[in-house]
């Protein structure tokens, strides 16, 4: 996918969800993987023509494990003038060594989201922008189904009022197979994550599941996917044009 395509479906979800106004600071997380450095190109691209002034940098939280180099995407936020902050933590040593959690991913994503909006509130910026893609939507949606009853998926836009951060997400009209189109076409320096669970979670089951069921019934992640924008989820109405 070119970078043409991504920032037009970008710009399209923005406006749809009215994600970004006039004098943003906004904070992309990166966690080094194809699709947070994806969100970073299509932000940095959109503001040179958006309407809406908006100010960009990057923030990511390093777990800990100590084999992360980030030297590469250190030497790309310079070369699209994105201010970059990585923050230290301790998280992977408390989650696999010194709790030794059975099931870390809940967790270990509690103490990542608690480490970015400290680090995003401190850098001044009011929102934060999550790499969230099409796929995302739909696997959580199928998630929140199959293990909790519910028919129910993130929202586009989500204001948190314990840090006053609101935090968009906007790749939600990406399909998975475009974001690794774009970065393999590009040449994105992605780095590989290296947590122990990585691949062994509910989540890649039920990713796992969407893809079969789309094999055997081509086109049913996009009907899905309609299915939630039409289906009065909570934060799926697109506000009034502005």
């Amino acid at each position: 996918m070119k970078l043409q395509q991504v920032l037009s479906l970008t710009r399209k979800a923005v406006d749809d969800y009215h994600m970004i106004e006039p004098g943003d600071k906004i904070a992309v997380g990166i966690s080094g993987g194809k699709d947070s450095l994806t969100l970073l190109y299509a932000l940095q691209g959109l503001r040179r023509f958006y309407p809406a002034f908006f100010d960009l940098c990057a923030v990511t939280v390093d777990l800990g494990f100590g084999n992360l180099d980030f030297s590469k995407i250190e030497a790309l936020c310079r070369e699209l003038d994105v201010r970059y902050d990585i923050i230290k933590t301790d998280i992977g040593k408390i989650i696999f060594e010194d709790r030794k959690e059975s099931n870390p991913c809940s967790l270990c994503a509690k103490m990542r989201k608690g480490a970015l909006n400290n680090a995003i509130k401190e850098l001044g910026c009011n929102k934060a922008a999550y790499a969230h893609h099409k796929d995302d939507v739909v696997e959580t949606m199928m998630m929140s189904l199959i293990y909790e009853g519910r028919f129910h998926t993130f929202r586009p836009v989500t204001y948190l009022d314990r840090t006053q951060i609101t935090v968009i997400r906007p790749l939600i009209y990406m399909n998975e197979a475009d974001v690794i189109g774009f970065v393999n076409k590009y040449n994105v320096p992605v780095v590989k994550s290296p947590c122990p669970a990585d691949g062994h979670t509910k989540r890649e089951t039920v990713k796992n599941m969407v893809q079969e069921i789309n094999r055997e019934a081509p086109g049913v992640k996009e009907r899905m996917f309609t299915a939630i924008i039409n289906g009065n989820i909570d934060g799926w109405n697109k506000p009034e044009k502005r």
